[in-house]
């Protein structure tokens, strides 16, 4: 068990949710905070029921509004949604600006080596504990995506984690500190910088320079929560320092809970997924990596989290943080009867192959971002290839990926020698990440005796036709579901099947026009 089970809301104060699909904001509107009381006690009564046990509620990239949590203006007002999830047993956590000792304080500077920046931070953490004793800590994004932090400063991110822990101390508060911390300003014409390098080059260099209650929250992959991704190599690599697992609950890039997508399956994976010679991630869970952490993926949508089957999500998130070692089929078997009140196979099933579905008709071989920019939905295999964000391909008429072996960004390195000599091979390297790993010709045969470009127009016409199977199974369970329920699921089905159906014919277009190799079968590819 994770001893740390924690939510990560992003809403913003004025009720917007940044990577949300489920409504507005549960606690905020108009620069204020106002809820709807009975609403938030159900949820933090959903959230204690499945093991959740810390809650931030406002997002990661600060404003100047929500950096205001912190002062006498908004605590007396956060203090009373504290006291609702404390019923729960889920405790508040707070994310705060880095920047706040000038934004807030008044100071000219946010050093955090700077004695005047301790004595604002420790001032201000007492203030904070005034109206919220029981307060789990801090959360805080830095040096990231254009935000303020240490390393703007010419400091460590130790240095910067470390100011806020020990004006926590004293109350037993946590600093989570976010890892995801990359150059955001690459040129895709720059074939050295490696984004998935970043998290590790940044904090393995800092293993035991962090307080002792500092918590270095590291996403489950070494880039941006993709439909198929290798674990980070930070993970459990840091033996002094205290690390969470971050997992992205909303559906940012795996259908914005419109199409289905059970993630339940894609985190089993990542839980047994191997740390090194002897030991899966799973199996250090708990011990090195303490704390479980999730993007929330609700709102005040009447489903709580916009599309009805997405609260599997949520379910499977507290399952796994108390036991990482759970499997994905008990777990949605679990939740469907806890939903619904009794065993449903078939729509089980369809949970189970959900993950499998979306990623055949989307990002081939682990290759990942070909959504469209900014919004991340639906099919643009060139939107990220020529921006500053690092998310290339590369695709030729050739060749695809990009290589991460020894020969390329080094990347593999980063893993345990064990790992690093496999991933480093093509021959040896899971094959479902090949195109992660290295760069290949669309003529490299696969294990299943398809070439690279063949398993791209295979998977994108048979994800669209199980999209189509999908929806003929939910017909047949009409009679055992709420009515609304089954409308509700229904129209997003139907939106489902319009995405994939988009996906396989520009993602098999634009490939036959890279390559000029034809379909084999000899389906409809447009010209």
């Amino acid at each position: 068990m994770f001893k740390y089970r924690v939510i990560n809301h992003w809403d913003n104060m004025d009720g917007s949710v940044e990577r949300g699909y489920a409504g507005r904001s549960l606690f905020f509107k108009d620069g204020n905070i106002d809820y709807d009381a009975a609403r938030v006690e159900s949820y933090a009564a959903y959230l204690g029921k499945i093991g959740v046990n810390q809650i931030s509620l406002n997002n990661v990239n600060v404003n100047a509004r929500s950096a205001k949590l912190i002062t006498d203006e908004l605590l007396p007002d956060l203090a009373k949604l504290a006291a609702i999830f404390r019923k729960y047993g889920v405790q508040l956590l707070i994310a705060v600006e880095f920047s706040a000792p000038i934004g807030i304080g008044g100071l000219d500077t946010c050093d955090p080596l700077e004695p005047s920046v301790v004595a604002w931070w420790e001032n201000q953490v007492k203030v904070v504990y005034e109206y919220i004793p029981d307060l789990a800590g801090f959360l805080v994004k830095a040096d990231s995506e254009f935000r303020i932090g240490p390393m703007a400063l010419g400091r460590t991110q130790a240095d910067g984690a470390n100011v806020l822990a020990r004006a926590l101390k004293p109350f037993g508060g946590i600093v989570y500190w976010r890892c995801f911390v990359y150059n955001a300003q690459q040129d895709w014409r720059d074939t050295v910088t490696d984004r998935a390098r970043a998290a590790y080059d940044n904090f393995k260099p800092l293993d035991g320079q962090f307080d002792d209650n500092v918590i270095l929250q590291i996403k489950n992959g070494p880039v941006d929560f993709q439909v198929r991704e290798p674990i980070s190599p930070l993970l459990g690599n840091m033996p002094n320092t205290r690390e969470a697992l971050e997992l992205q609950i909303t559906q940012e890039y795996t259908g914005q809970q419109i199409d289905l997508f059970a993630s339940a399956v894609m985190w089993d994976e990542v839980l047994n997924s191997p740390v090194n010679e002897r030991e899966t991630l799973s199996d250090i869970c708990g011990d090195r990596i303490e704390a479980l952490v999730g993007v929330a993926n609700a709102g005040d949508d009447a489903f709580l989290c916009g599309h009805p089957l997405a609260k599997a999500n949520l379910y499977a998130f507290g399952a796994l943080g108390q036991n990482p070692k759970a499997d994905a089929k008990s777990i949605l078997a679990d939740w469907v009867r806890d939903e619904y009140g009794h065993d449903i196979p078939a729509l089980t099933d369809m949970l189970l192959k959900s993950r499998s579905t979306f990623e055949k008709y989307c990002a081939p071989l682990g290759i990942g971002w070909f959504v469209q920019p900014g919004y991340h939905y639906g099919p643009s295999p060139d939107g990220y290839e020529f921006s500053q964000w690092g998310t290339y391909h590369k695709s030729t008429n050739t060749h695809i990926g990009v290589e991460r072996g020894t020969a390329g960004t080094g990347f593999v390195s980063q893993y345990d020698p064990h790992l690093a000599k496999l991933y480093d091979d093509p021959a040896t390297t899971p094959w479902e990440l090949l195109l992660f790993f290295h760069r290949l010709p669309y003529t490299y045969v696969l294990p299943n005796g398809a070439t690279i470009i063949q398993h791209i127009y295979n998977t994108r016409f048979e994800g669209a036709a199980e999209v189509e199977g999908f929806i003929a199974t939910w017909q047949s369970l009409a009679d055992q579901v709420p009515s609304d329920v089954y409308a509700e699921v229904t129209s997003r089905l139907n939106r489902q099947l319009e995405n994939a159906n988009e996906w396989r014919d520009v993602l098999n277009t634009y490939f036959h026009r890279k390559t000029g190799i034809p379909d084999a079968p000899g389906r409809k590819i447009y010209e």
